[in-house]
């Protein structure tokens, strides 16, 4: 007995178990590198995605926060002959959405956004500041191949308002 175990009768049985077992799992590795294979790709694919929303409704933002600053610095004559100047520029809901659809009109959608628009709520709420609501149609990456309308529709608010010194 030179540090080895003995093969008896119970060690060939369990030998010839083993390899009987054995048979039966072949393949089976090359089903969870495939099975792994696609949920890191799905995962990789859902990320991307998620961040072109996330990238396109920061440009959304950008084009509202400056058809805002245009919109607050519209200044409009028959508020002004009314209420005269205060601590900001006056402005009427009319100025706001006149100014705020002018200045969108001289820009093209940014990068990941398909058309875009003013919404309802776009004008002011105290006279001296303006609020752009702004919609964009924000196709998802790598989703048209599951479905056609794979988009969705973003809105962000921005407001401003000029200060008179």
């Amino acid at each position: 007995m030179r540090g080895d175990v003995r093969k008896g009768p119970g060690a060939r049985a369990l030998a010839q178990r083993w390899e009987g077992l054995r048979g039966r799992d072949e393949g089976q590795i090359g089903l969870l590198v495939l099975g792994m294979t696609i949920i890191a790709i799905l995962l990789i694919l859902t990320t991307a995605a998620i961040t072109a929303v996330s990238l396109a409704r920061m440009r959304l933002l950008d084009a509202a926060d400056s058809a805002a600053l245009v919109a607050a610095n519209a200044f409009e004559d028959a508020t002004y002959a009314t209420t005269g100047v205060g601590s900001a520029v006056p402005v009427s809901d009319d100025s706001v959405q006149r100014a705020a659809a002018d200045h969108l009109a001289t820009l093209s959608p940014p990068n990941g956004i398909t058309q875009w628009g003013l919404s309802p709520g776009t004008g002011t709420p105290d006279g001296q500041t303006a609020v752009v609501v702004l919609t964009g149609h924000v196709p998802i990456p790598f989703a048209s191949a599951i479905t056609t309308r794979a988009a969705l529709d973003v809105t962000v608010v921005s407001r401003a308002r000029a200060a008179v010194r």
